[in-house]
């Protein structure tokens, strides 16, 4: 676990208790609105009802309960309540907090307990109609080619394909553009192919384009494997689990003739209007071939499933236990997907959206990529002429859905320990990669950069840094050097 520093400075969390921030519209108006939509669209018994209508009224204008003592998890939420138990619900932080409460939304419905709605997902009803939308018809439909982009821009703008944020927002958000674009560096961290993670976020429309990504980026050899790393249980209304991905490969295989299966009388003219030039007959041959090859390629074990309870967990990235990082370690690049995901590896801060993105997640344990719509107030690695223009063209630009980013921190150089490693070579490594303020001697969540013990993280591109590596190598002939996607480990 990577843990904070006393006396580092670092900005203050996001509360619930702004009447101005992205939070309070949250509580006070999407809340109430999922509580009623889940206890009305199911067959609920007196007891599943009541559980959530207290649980409403506690959020409303209560104070935070345990959970109970019966909970199979109740020591694990206990290790990270972090001590918000007790406090108002208005005055805890927005991340812990958001999260605390789907757990306590299963809670009321029996997910955990033994009986009838044992393990049955209270989203499932929202997630399986969303497979038969007009929207996905579309998706499908311009499935052919091979260029990699439209791929990764449909995984990206798939994002806004939230259904806890359209309880509150009807219509689809407009594409008003992306306001950081590090798509290159992405493909350039992906020259060699390595093992890929993607760590999910929605089901429904934005899994099947992360299916699809997924396809493209071991077909035309930019991966050696990709690993889905999925929710282990249903969370935030429409997070993917195992049985999402289950249900995406399957509307592959049945392509455009999926579409009405629910009813859905507009997307055969959706597809008909595409202009793609390509019709149903096509758009099914090619979703099934998707779907054929995720299957080969799980069967030799080159695309699979993950998950962790710590994807279910209250807390930031940077509390991350240790196999967990380990997982990302050995990763050639991890890709976020997702605003839960990005306020997690931010910390959910008030942090100044000039703040370079290479700070903010410099105690990541390897290459990473954020692919997010924006749809809370975080937001990081802009430039201050950036903001002030979106803040006049657009004020609500931060939390509408509306724009996009791609951030990336990949292509970069791990400096490891030398065997033996000669003193007088320890300083320039360290001293350029503290230059650019890539590693220690603390980041901001007060990861020290201990040498030789912890490795140190410097750009690939930086001259300076390839001349310190060279110096290195030149002055200790029997060094390994040894070449992997993207990262060069000077062992």
């Amino acid at each position: 676990m990577v843990t904070e520093t006393s006396g580092l400075s670092l900005p203050p969390a996001l509360l619930n208790n702004d009447p101005g921030g992205f939070a309070w519209g949250v509580w006070h108006d999407r809340t109430p609105r999922l509580i009623a939509q889940i206890r009305d669209a199911h067959v609920y018994g007196p007891g599943q009802r009541a559980a959530l209508d207290a649980l409403g009224r506690e959020v409303s204008a209560g104070h935070i309960s345990s959970l109970p003592a019966a909970a199979p998890d109740v020591a694990l939420w206990a290790s990270w309540a972090g001590g918000n138990v007790g406090k108002r619900w208005a005055d805890a932080p927005y991340l812990w907090s958001e999260s605390y409460f789907y757990r306590r939304l299963l809670q009321a419905v029996d997910f955990f307990t033994p009986g009838p709605w044992y393990f049955t997902d209270p989203f499932a009803y929202l997630k399986n109609a969303e497979l038969t939308t007009a929207a996905v018809a579309v998706s499908l439909a311009e499935l052919p080619g091979e260029d990699g982009q439209p791929k990764l821009l449909a995984a990206l703008w798939g994002n806004r394909a939230d259904l806890g944020f359209r309880i509150d927002h009807t219509g689809e958000p407009t594409r008003a553009g992306l306001v950081h674009d590090d798509s290159a560096a992405l493909w350039a961290a992906l020259e060699v192919p390595g093992d890929v993670i993607v760590v999910t976020d929605n089901a429904g429309q934005e899994l099947l384009a992360d299916l699809i990504f997924a396809d493209h980026l071991l077909a035309a050899g930019h991966a050696r494997s990709v690993r889905l790393h999925v929710k282990p249980y249903p969370w935030f209304v429409s997070d993917a689990t195992a049985a999402d991905v289950a249900s995406c490969v399957d509307r592959l295989t049945r392509g455009a003739a999926g579409a009405g299966a629910a009813g859905d009388a507009g997307a055969g003219a959706a597809i008909a209007d595409t202009g793609a030039g390509v019709g149903a007959a096509a758009s099914s041959a090619a979703g099934a071939a998707v779907a054929d090859r995720l299957r080969a390629a799980a069967s030799a074990g080159r695309f699979g499933l993950d998950t962790h309870e710590f994807y279910c967990a209250p807390l930031p990235f940077h509390s991350m236990p240790a196999d967990l990082a380990a997982r990302y370690r050995a990763a050639s690049l991890t890709i976020f997907k997702g605003d839960l995901n990005y306020r997690r590896l931010t910390g959910d801060r008030a942090w100044p959206p000039d703040t370079p993105f290479a700070d903010v997640v410099s105690y990541f344990p390897g290459p990473l990529a954020a692919l997010r719509t924006l749809k809370s107030d975080v937001i990081v690695g802009l430039t201050a002429t950036a903001v002030a223009d979106l803040n006049a063209a657009s004020p609500g630009w931060r939390t509408d859905g509306s724009h996009a980013l791609i951030q990336v921190l990949a292509a970069r150089l791990r400096v490891a320990r030398l065997r033996p490693r000669p003193p007088a070579l320890r300083g320039p490594v360290v001293h350029e990669a503290q230059k650019r303020g890539v590693c220690g001697p603390r980041g901001p969540y007060g990861l020290a950069l201990r040498v030789p013990r912890t490795p140190c993280w410097a750009p690939v591109t930086s001259t300076p840094a390839r001349a310190a590596v060279s110096a290195v190598a030149a002055a200790r002939s029997a060094t390994s050097v040894s070449i992997g996607s993207p990262v060069m480990n000077i062992r």
